[in-house]
């Protein structure tokens, strides 16, 4: 006798689409081999409809040593006030807990991992210390280590697990709650660094409170992207991973050193701001009418000590937008407080810069002025008739006409001083 399948199918589908396994220390999903020593930053926005509000950041800081890890997170509010401070420390091949501390601005927290869970609360008001004693049972993973263990998981579509946290709170009743990953998709993130990755978007729901809360999870290097959870009133918190990682210039700028060359030395550099335009829209020939049009009396001419960082960071940036698949490279904000800024001080478009140590330097103006010039265009054709009305020969007619048109020099030169004391004149002309 046959026996159909679509039957038993349908009755397996329920258990194959809804089972989950549990997941504690020890488990084998559980790879550990994926986390290293490294340093996380995360900044933590509340989100309300589009208005992304940033309230603080906090740091992972992991640390691998022999068959122990230790996880210092530290949080800071967005004015700097208030500041939350959590150290675990698990087993490095299992993630079993074996302590936690926690300091924050009203006390202290510390606990020993065992069979009994043993510590004290330490009171930054002067209450007497509350002693710890607590046997919860079964296996669990310290709540401070259970994202490390999202990481370490075989992810994939349709990936089902439930792990049980331990978070310490008065209550006896409420020490452990079920986190249990409801959905796992594939998803593409967008870092506005290093551009479009794959990932894992992962749906884990806090059992005790309903709470759901949502992963972006790199599928090569498993880092977390993103976490978003409610944080009540409509408002959705969303952790975005800095990638500190992230160094695409090697060289570092030296802030010091560089407003050193500005004010240090016994240089002089002058020099003359202009343009001279002979270009025309319609491409044909041209005479520039003002063959100098200076740079306007109080034009803003700015100097930079040029640096190793600056020509790697101009490099790195001409290469991405070549590509044109990755965001730009911001440049380091110390860079702003290192240009040295004077005007043009007459008509004629000079400027003075002094003080200066010796070494190459980076002089930048821009100024609008007016190019006035002079151009041929196609007036006709004119033609060589027969009598019999035959075209014997044709020749094209240009005529000549004055006109102008505003422009902007957009002027970048670099120049060098070799020696202290010497007195440098330069041209910054833009010349198209």
């Amino acid at each position: 006798m046959r026996t159909l399948l679509r039957p038993i199918f349908l009755l397996l589908l329920p258990v194959a689409s809804f089972g989950q396994k549990s997941v504690f220390p020890g488990s084998p999903d559980i790879n550990t081999s994926r986390l290293k020593s490294e340093r996380t930053l995360f900044t933590i926005y509340y989100v309300n409809g589009t208005t992304w509000t940033n309230k603080g950041t906090y740091t992972n800081d992991i640390t691998i040593l022999g068959d122990e890890l230790k996880i210092s997170t530290d949080y800071k509010d967005e004015k700097n006030e208030r500041y939350k401070k959590r150290i675990s420390v698990a087993n490095a091949k299992t993630l079993e807990p074996l302590s936690f501390r926690s300091e924050n601005t009203r006390g202290s927290l510390d606990l020993k991992f065992g069979t009994t869970i043993t510590g004290k609360y330490h009171y930054l008001n002067g209450d007497k210390d509350k002693q710890i004693s607590l046997k919860p049972a079964g296996k669990f993973v310290d709540f401070n280590v259970a994202e490390l263990l999202f990481t370490t998981l075989p992810l994939d579509v349709g990936y089902k697990a439930t792990i049980r946290e331990f978070y310490y709170v008065d209550n006896p009743d409420s020490l452990l709650s079920n986190y249990i990953i409801k959905d796992v998709k594939s998803y593409i993130h967008r870092s506005p660094k290093t551009g479009n990755h794959e990932a894992w978007l992962v749906s884990v729901l806090e059992e005790q409170s309903g709470a759901i809360y949502t992963y972006i999870i790199d599928k090569k290097d498993h880092r977390i992207w993103q976490r978003e959870m409610p944080a009540g009133g409509g408002i959705t918190e969303v952790c975005v991973n800095e990638e500190l990682d992230y160094q695409p210039i090697a060289a570092k700028f030296n802030k010091e050193e560089a407003l050193q060359k500005l004010e240090k030395g016994n240089s002089v550099i002058t020099g003359t701001a202009f343009a001279r335009d002979h270009s025309s829209r319609n491409k044909l020939a041209v005479v520039n009418i003002n063959k100098a049009q200076y740079a306007p009396k109080g034009t803003v001419v700015s100097i930079l000590p040029n640096s190793e960082y600056l020509e790697e960071w101009k490099a790195v940036n001409k290469k991405i937008a070549k590509g044109k698949k990755l965001p730009q490279v911001p440049i380091d904000p110390n860079v702003a407080d290192c240009i040295k800024k004077t005007t043009v001080y007459d008509d004629k478009g000079h400027f003075e810069f002094t003080n200066l140590m010796p070494g190459e330097y980076i002089l930048i103006t821009s100024f609008g002025y007016t190019h006035q010039y002079t151009y041929s265009y196609y007036a006709g054709t004119s033609y060589l008739m027969h009598p019999s009305g035959t075209v014997l020969s044709s020749n094209d007619v240009y005529k000549s006409a004055n006109a102008s048109t505003g422009a902007t020099a957009e002027i970048e030169e670099k120049v060098t001083i070799r020696r202290d004391g010497e007195k440098l004149d330069v041209s910054l002309k833009d010349v198209r």
